[in-house]
């Protein structure tokens, strides 16, 4: 892709409108009764569907500053994920559909062949995070190991307390090998980051889904530019989009490291786009996030951290063997 296309494309353009204040804050009314709520009864609102998008938000933020029951550095929530012979890809015919669905945000036809082409991978049981990993945890991390370098969304560095159950954002892939090492330490247990093919699988179950919720792209089931909110929010606020699995938060709110650098599927092409032009070498991310559009929410869909405010990438754990307290 040339530079001037890149200048162009809506897939690149670093501000997003502005998010409109009833869309992330409910009335005042119904904030103070939030507000009298247990931990568990806000944990609850925040991931149940039924309950209106700013009320999940409002409860999220008010756990970010009281404590996230939902949260335990040393005890990661964990979905298991049985496993077996499953299809990881997409068909080369779809090819021109996949383009075709997302040509009004600048989708180039090399990045969905790169999901080319559909192929069998034999995957043993593993267990995989229920929530991407949070900026609480990833304080925790810092302040044992005294690790080197801050999340580039932590404004000057400041751990933001605010956002304390949001995902983490802004790390480098190498930073979250690190994170998985450290816990796999301090616990005994072997924490890692999910493969690829085990993160693909996750996301879209057993029924092979296009994306976590279902095949049609609903933008109120994921934190991405088309729900309007622009920031990362509380990890499980969008509950629609939670995979058949269970896992939350696997499509938008922020986009997630694997465990592999990009290469072609068996038989499929390389290709060597603007991330490989960039950096040679990268590391897949997936998932979407708030700052891209739909098109990154699709389950096998293979994508990087370009180097730029665009892509502040995250990640979750996995793990080969049952955790102690799952």
């Amino acid at each position: 892709m040339r530079l001037e296309d890149v200048a162009r494309s809506p897939h690149f353009r670093e501000h997003a409108a502005l998010a409109r204040p009833q869309d992330v804050r409910p009335p005042g009314p119904q904030a103070a009764a939030l507000a009298a709520l247990t931990p568990q009864q806000l944990a609850a609102r925040v991931e149940d569907p039924q309950v209106p998008p700013a009320q999940r938000l409002v409860a999220g933020g008010i756990l970010a500053l009281t404590g996230d029951p939902r949260i335990d550095v040393t005890r990661p929530a964990v979905c298991h994920v049985p496993g077996g012979t499953v299809e990881i890809g997409l068909d080369p015919g779809s090819v021109d559909a996949v383009v075709a669905g997302w040509a009004h945000v600048g989708v180039e036809r090399s990045w969905i062949e790169k999901e080319t082409p559909a192929h069998t991978v034999v995957l043993r049981d593993f267990w995989i995070g229920r929530y991407p990993v949070t900026n609480e945890e990833y304080r925790a991390f810092l302040a044992d190991t005294g690790h080197p370098g801050r999340p580039t969304t932590w404004y000057l560095g400041a751990y933001p307390y605010d956002r304390s159950n949001h995902p983490v954002a802004g790390v480098r892939p190498e930073d979250a090998d690190a994170y998985a090492a450290w816990l796999s330490d301090r616990t005994g247990h072997p924490w890692r980051l999910p493969t690829e093919a085990e993160w693909e699988h996750a996301a879209k179950g057993p029924d092979g889904r296009e994306f976590p919720w279902g095949d049609t792209f609903d933008p109120t089931a994921a934190n991405t530019r088309e729900t309007g909110v622009h920031t990362t929010t509380p990890v499980g606020a969008f509950p629609a989009g939670r995979s058949p699995l269970g896992v939350y938060d696997m499509a938008g709110n922020v986009e997630e490291f694997t465990a592999d650098d990009y290469r072609p599927y068996p038989g499929g092409p390389f290709v060597a786009d603007h991330l490989v032009e960039t950096m040679n070498v990268y590391r897949v991310a997936r998932g979407g996030s708030f700052c891209r559009f739909g098109d990154l929410t699709r389950t096998r869909r293979r994508h990087g951290a370009f180097p730029g405010p665009l892509y502040p990438v995250g990640f979750r754990l996995a793990t080969s063997r049952r955790p102690p307290h799952a």
